[in-house]
């Protein structure tokens, strides 16, 4: 059980983290355009709703479903979820899609908010709904990881949930600090390559709990969710090697500097 712990927890602060630090990138341009009342507003808001609706569905999903369908509903959709990120990861590392850039996006936002015209004073409306549906929006994914993984083991009543909301606070808590105090996009977080870490780990996590549901006797119990990231890690290397290769022949004695962050 310790193992889930400390799994749970690192998947819930990076899926966290990840998804703050889009979120961080419209906060700033908000703030440094239209006012830092109006941004951090917003975002507080949308914070304040994300932590009602987590502790109020969720520790009672594991009270009122029995643990088969919270192990097989639930490790579903941690599949499904985890699958999409990993999905994406590999396009990105392959060359098939742009990675992400938190630069270039804060540059956009900033001549969206511009050319709204001047901000309000006090809170300025259109600012703080920005911050509010860009916090709430990013917030449901990171809850998606929180509920799941938190949902996800039921022993005598006890569950995961503290310890992925423990790992979810501190993963806001570093995003927004760093961005405060920075006041500036996080382009130097390896947001790429912490999607593919966190797409690898939901993903074996899922296969685990759908097996479990199943009735699967996974070799060494919980030890073997290790030897699926394992897998799944060396999987998707592999795969992003290939499709490089397939798209410039001439990279195959070349060093790729993308896999380096990995």
């Amino acid at each position: 059980m310790q193992l889930f712990n400390w799994y749970a927890m690192l998947a819930s602060f990076l899926g966290t983290g990840v998804e703050f630090v889009e979120a961080l990138t419209i906060i700033l341009a908000v703030g440094a355009v239209r006012g830092w009342r109006t941004s951090l507003s917003g975002a507080l808001t949308a914070i304040g709703i994300l932590v009602v609706l987590v502790f109020c569905i969720g520790e009672s999903l594991v009270y009122v479903i029995h643990l088969f369908w919270v192990q097989l509903i639930v490790g579903l959709f941690m599949l499904l979820f985890g699958i999409r990120w990993l999905r994406k990861a590999i396009l990105r590392y392959s060359g098939l899609k742009a990675l992400h850039d938190e630069a270039e996006s804060y540059q956009e936002e900033l001549e969206r908010q511009r050319n709204r015209g001047k901000a309000r004073k006090g809170i300025d409306s259109f600012g703080f709904m920005t911050t509010l549906s860009i916090t709430f929006l990013e917030g449901m994914e990171a809850i998606f990881i929180i509920l799941t993984l938190g949902s996800s083991s039921q022993t005598d009543n006890s569950t995961l949930m503290q310890y992925t909301i423990l790992g979810a606070l501190v993963g806001v808590i570093v995003v927004m600090a760093a961005g405060i105090i920075l006041r500036k996009p996080l382009a130097s977080v390896p947001e790429n390559t912490m999607k593919f870490i966190v797409g690898i780990m939901l993903t074996s996590f899922g296969a685990f709990w759908v097996g479990e549901a199943v009735g699967v006797d996974w070799p060494q119990a919980d030890i073997s969710i290790i030897y699926m990231s394992i897998t799944l890690l060396l999987f998707s290397w592999l795969t992003v090697i290939r499709c490089k290769k397939h798209l410039n022949p001439g990279l195959k004695n070349t060093k790729d500097p993308s896999m380096e962050v990995m």
